[in-house]
């Protein structure tokens, strides 16, 4: 792959991603690097931290990565294999703002890909495609190499984590770290802050033997409830393949949403700061809006995707924000990034402050008939060009519709939802409603019209 031929599609919304070998490789990786640190002299980014996940090329690539960067006199601070939370508080705790991931997240471990904050900014969208035109158009900043060094961030991360958040009782939990790269933390974290914990997986390893680590999947989350229901845990933990996003089981196997978690958060935000603006993305349930709103706070809907997401942040000034996929963003009394690892700290001091075991907490939190977040894979580029025809040739005269992001409509009694993922290439689509004979009338009506587009679609409800 020659450097102007870096494949436009690893471009993503709002990170870089390709398969290694395939659409990234070492030399697109360096150009990468120099891109991305062109980008910084723009923004007068002198400092740019590097880390990376445990994925089989992440040492390869971290390296190359960093020599781009260099050449273009950014001085690169190596904080080495951490989850991506970890890179975030490094640009805050060093005072960088700036900062790249070295991680293909949840995808196949054939995926390798890039996450990136410039001036406390997550690049998304245009400033992404402006890193593209970079590439292609050879345009880099030239300068004296920069300096290197390896700094360990993990003590520090801990130090901070467990002097903010204190548990009032003794928690037995199961963390399933999935073989990603949460396994060189998480248990030792929960250890310090006094639970019980039971590992699963936590060694790192990039060929992911046991189940893929996305805690958005059911399927991935059976063994851990497996080991919840065994060890007769509190609740169990399951993390991303890069530790940023939160996946949560109750003592009885049941797994808590992210939406519905989101609930527990609102509330004890809300119980300090009443007015507070609350974002969630489209994939949301709407008794989180409900819950939000009954709490004082102001409920905001919004485009999903941890750039789009924390931009949104940005400039509201919202106080927590949360995602369907297990991004949860704290402000308040933390730093607006999502960060599964501190996420999980958070519900345990919420749950050991009240009276009520975990699972009595979980069961008064309002739920309806909904599915998991379901998917349909597609040719690269394939799922965009279907959601362009589908807002452009469907309606449903009886709903509500938004288009923030795909279609979302919502009717009297439930909602339905497709949208093109912007990280691997499928359709996504959700459906909620307040029965069972609802749920399937509202499937029926996307059914109908999502093979009205493409009749030959396997729709998996």
């Amino acid at each position: 792959m020659s450097r102007n031929k870096v494949p436009a599609s690893i471009f993503k919304a709002y990170d870089i991603r390709g398969i290694v070998g395939e659409t990234l490789d070492e030399e697109a990786v360096y150009n990468i690097g120099r891109a991305i640190g062109s980008e910084a002299q723009v923004r007068q980014q002198k400092g740019v931290i590097v880390a990376r996940d445990g994925r089989l090329s992440g040492e390869l690539f971290a390296a190359a990565l960093t020599r781009g960067l260099r050449d273009t006199g950014r001085d690169v601070i190596d904080v080495g294999m951490v989850p991506t939370p970890l890179l975030y508080f490094a640009t805050h705790h060093l005072g960088t703002g700036s900062g790249v991931m070295v991680t293909g997240s949840h995808n196949p471990a054939n995926y390798n890909g890039f996450k990136m904050v410039l001036g406390d900014e997550t690049l998304a969208e245009e400033a992404i495609q402006g890193l593209r035109r970079r590439i292609e158009q050879d345009d880099y900043y030239i300068a004296d190499e920069g300096k290197y060094r390896a700094l360990d961030i993990i003590p520090d991360y801990v130090a901070r984590v467990v002097g903010e958040i204190k548990l009032s009782g003794r928690l037995k939990v199961v963390v399933d770290c999935g073989n990603g790269v949460a396994g060189v933390l998480a248990p030792a974290l929960f250890r310090k802050l006094g639970c019980d914990v039971i590992e699963l997986f936590c060694d790192v390893d990039g060929n992911f033997p046991n189940h893929h680590p996305d805690p958005g999947q059911p399927e991935n989350l059976k063994d851990m409830i497996a080991a919840v229901t065994a060890h007769g845990a509190d609740l169990g933990f399951a993390f991303d393949g890069d530790g940023d996003r939160l996946g949560v089981v109750d003592g009885r196997g049941h797994v808590i949403w992210p939406d519905r978690q989101m609930m527990l958060y609102a509330a004890d935000v809300l119980s300090r700061h009443p007015s507070a603006e609350i974002i969630y993305d489209i994939k949301c349930s709407n008794h989180l809006g409900s819950v939000i709103e009954a709490h004082g706070g102001k409920a905001q809907m919004w485009k999903t995707g941890h750039s789009l997401i924390k931009a949104k942040m940005k400039e509201s000034g919202a106080l927590l924000a949360g995602e369907m996929s297990g991004h949860i963003f704290f402000k308040e009394r933390w730093y607006g990034f999502d960060d599964g690892l501190y996420t999980g700290a958070r519900l345990l001091e919420i749950l050991t402050a009240s009276d009520m075991t975990p699972d009595e907490q979980f069961a008064t939190l309002p739920e309806a008939f909904s599915t998991p977040e379901l998917q349909v894979k597609m040719a690269e580029g394939a799922h965009h060009a279907f959601i362009k025809q589908f807002l452009a040739e469907v309606s449903f005269d009886d709903g509500k519709v938004t288009t923030i992001d795909g279609m979302r409509v919502d009717f009297d009694d439930g909602w339905g939802l497709v949208r093109a993922s912007n990280t691997t290439p499928c359709l996504v689509i959700r459906f909620e409603a307040d029965s069972e004979a609802s749920l399937k009338r509202i499937q029926g009506l996307f059914k109908a019209a999502m093979l009205s587009i493409s009749s030959d679609l396997e729709l998996p409800f």
